[in-house]
C-alpha cells in the first residue's frame, strides 16, 4: 500500500514500503487513534508541550511521562498518539525547525543564498539549542528538513557544480553552523552556571597561559581572544564560501545542460502569484505557531491558578 504524501501543494506516492510511524505523522498521513481522549489531546498538543520541556531542561529533560505530566495524563494515553519517544523527538525537531524563511530563496546569488541559510539555520539553533543533541541519522525524510535542503540546493542551482557537488556545499555550510550552535550555547551554559566571574577568569588563564609553555598561544591571550568580542562565526563561514568559491571558479563550463532550461516546476514556482501565495501560507504558519505559544503559556498559568492537594 502506498501514501499519498500532501505539502506544499504537491501530492507523490510514496511507494512500498509504508512509511515509518513517525514519518507517517511528520507528513500528517498517519491515521488518527480511533480511542483516547480526543478532544483534549492531540499529536501537535504532545509535540508542543515535549519542545516546552526541551527548551526549559534540555532534550534529556523530555520523557513520555514528563511530557504526560505537564498534559495532565498518564503516559500510556500518549502512545496512541505517538507509538514511541524517537517518533516524539523526529516530531519535536521538525516543528522546532519550521520552514526556511524567503530570504534563501530572495538572495542576490549562490553566495547571498548560503549565507542566508546559514544564519537563518543559527537562528533555529539559538532558539532550541537541544535541536544540537539530535542525532542525524541518515538522509532528510520530514517535510521541513527537506524544505530547507531545497532551499540550499536552490541557491546552488545556478552554479556549474553537479548535484553531488551542491550537496557536499550545503554539508559544509551546514556543519560551520552546528559548530558555531554548539559554541553559542557552550558559551551560554557557562555564562549560566557562571563558573568564574570574566575578570576572575582571565586572571586565571593569564596564570597557566605563559610565554615559555605556550610561545605563540601567549601573544594570542594578550591580544584579547579570549575576551568577550564578536562571534568567529562569520569569519569560519566566509571562509567555507570562499573554497567554494574557488571550486566554482576553476570548474569549466557553465551550468549543467539540465539546469539551463528551467524545469516546469521551477518555472510555476517562478510565477509572482504562486510566490505570493506561499508567502501568504508561511504567513500563516507563522501566526498558527504563535497562536499555539499563546495558547501553551495560557494553559500554564491556568493549571498554576487550580487548587493542588
Amino acid at each position: 500500500m502506498a501514501y499519498p504524501v500532501r505539502y506544499d501543494g504537491g501530492v507523490h506516492e510514496t511507494g512500498d514500503p509504508q512509511l515509518p510511524h513517525g514519518i507517517a505523522l511528520a507528513w500528517g498521513v498517519a491515521a488518527n487513534p480511533q480511542r483516547g481522549p480526543k478532544r483534549e489531546m492531540s499529536v501537535e498538543r504532545i509535540v508542543d508541550a515535549a519542545i516546552d520541556i526541551a527548551d526549559e531542561g534540555g532534550l534529556a529533560a523530555v520523557s513520555m511521562s514528563a511530557v504526560a505530566g505537564r498534559l495532565g495524563f498518564t503516559p500510556m494515553s500518549l502512545y496512541r498518539y505517538v507509538s514511541a519517544k524517537d517518533d516524539l523527538v523526529l516530531l519535536m525537531a521538525e516543528q522546532a525547525n519550521g520552514v526556511p524563511p524567503e530570504t534563501v530563496a530572495e538572495a542576490a546569488d549562490w553566495r547571498a543564498g548560503l549565507a542566508a541559510f546559514a544564519a537563518a539555520n543559527l537562528e533555529v539553533f539559538a532558539a532550541h539549542p537541544w535541536l544540537l543533541d539530535v542525532p542525524i541519522e541518515g538522509a532528510p525524510l520530514t517535510p521541513n528538513s527537506l524544505a530547507w535542503l531545497d532551499a540550499a540546493l536552490h541557491a546552488l542551482r545556478a552554479t556549474p557544480l553537479d548535484h553531488e557537488e551542491r550537496l557536499a556545499a550545503t554539508l559544509a555550510v551546514t556543519a560551520q553552523v552546528r559548530f558555531e550552535g554548539v559554541i553559542v550555547r557552550g558559551r551560554h551554559d557557562v555564562a549560566a552556571s557562571a563558573v568564574l566571574p570574566e575578570a576572575q577568569a582571565d586572571a586565571v588563564l593569564r596564570h597557566l597561559i605563559t610565554p615559555e609553555a605556550f610561545p605563540d598561544l601567549h601573544p594570542a591571550l594578550l591580544a584579547g581572544v579570549f575576551g568577550p568580542g564578536p562571534s568567529p562565526f562569520g569569519f569560519g563561514l566566509d571562509r567555507v564560501l570562499d573554497g567554494i568559491e574557488t571550486y566554482i571558479a576553476a570548474k569549466p563550463g557553465l551550468a549543467a545542460a539540465e539546469d539551463a532550461v528551467p524545469r516546469e516546476d521551477e518555472r510555476i514556482a517562478r510565477d509572482p502569484r504562486v510566490r505570493e501565495a506561499r508567502k501568504a501560507r508561511r504567513e500563516v504558519e507563522k501566526q498558527l505557531r504563535e497562536a499555539r505559544k499563546r495558547e501553551r503559556e495560557a494553559e500554564r498559568s491556568a493549571h498554576s491558578r487550580l487548587p493542588h492537594p
